[in-house]
C-alpha cells in the first residue's frame, strides 16, 4: 500500500479539524465583539471578559493554522533563486533551507514550552469570571494553556516544512509521477493556483 494512500485521509482530517477550529473561533470572536459593541453602545454597559477572550482565541487561532499557511506558500518569499534552478535543485535548495527552518521551529517551540510553563499559577481572568458567573466558582484555568498555542503552533509549522521536503522528494528523484507539492493538505478539487 502506498504511503500516500494512507496519508491522504489523515492530512484531509487533520486539515479539516484546523479549518474547523479556525471557522469556529472566528464565528465566536465575531459573536462576542458584536455582543461586546451592542451591550456597550446600546445598554450602556460592557462585558468586561470579552476583549481578553478573543485575544485569547485569536492567539490560538493564529497558531494553529501557521503550518497550513506555509503549505498552501501564503507567506512572503523571495522566489529568484528557486525560479532559475531545475526541479531537482529547487528541492535540493528547499531540503538546505529546511535545516535552520526546523531549527529555528525546535528552539522557539521549546522556549514557548518553557515560557508557558512559568504561568501555572496564574489563572485566566477572562474564564474565571464566567465559570464563577455561571456555576458561583472560578474554573482555575493557567493562563499557561493560552501560552503553549506558541509551541503547539510552530511543531505544527514544523510538520509542514518536513511534509514539503518529504513529498517533493519523490517526483523529482524517484520518477513516480508528478506529486504536487502540499497535494495533501489541499482542498479536494486539487491544487490550487
Amino acid at each position: 500500500m502506498p504511503l500516500t494512500s494512507i496519508l491522504t485521509p489523515l492530512a484531509r482530517a487533520y486539515l479539516a479539524v484546523i479549518r474547523i477550529g479556525a471557522g469556529l473561533s472566528m464565528a465566536l470572536i465575531t459573536v462576542i465583539m458584536v455582543v461586546q459593541v451592542f451591550a456597550r453602545y446600546v445598554l450602556g454597559d460592557s462585558l468586561i471578559w470579552a476583549e481578553e477572550l478573543c485575544r485569547y482565541l485569536l492567539i490560538w487561532q493564529t497558531f494553529l493554522v501557521l503550518g497550513v499557511a506555509y503549505s498552501r506558500g501564503d507567506f512572503v518569499s523571495l522566489d529568484f533563486v528557486p525560479d532559475m534552478l531545475n526541479a531537482r535543485g529547487e528541492w535540493v535548495l528547499r531540503a538546505v533551507m529546511a535545516v535552520p527552518i526546523l531549527l529555528f521551529l525546535w528552539v522557539m517551540a521549546m522556549h514557548g514550552a518553557d515560557y508557558a510553563s512559568r504561568f501555572d499559577r496564574q489563572t485566566i481572568p477572562a474564564v474565571d469570571f464566567i465559570w464563577e458567573s455561571l456555576f458561583d466558582r472560578p474554573l482555575g484555568m493557567s493562563i499557561k494553556y493560552v501560552y503553549y498555542a506558541v509551541t503547539v503552533g510552530l511543531l505544527l509549522m514544523a510538520v509542514h516544512v518536513v511534509a514539503d521536503v518529504v513529498i517533493r522528494f519523490r517526483p523529482q528523484f524517484l520518477g513516480q509521477g508528478e506529486i504536487t507539492p502540499f497535494r495533501l493538505f489541499q482542498n479536494d478539487e486539487g491544487p490550487e493556483a
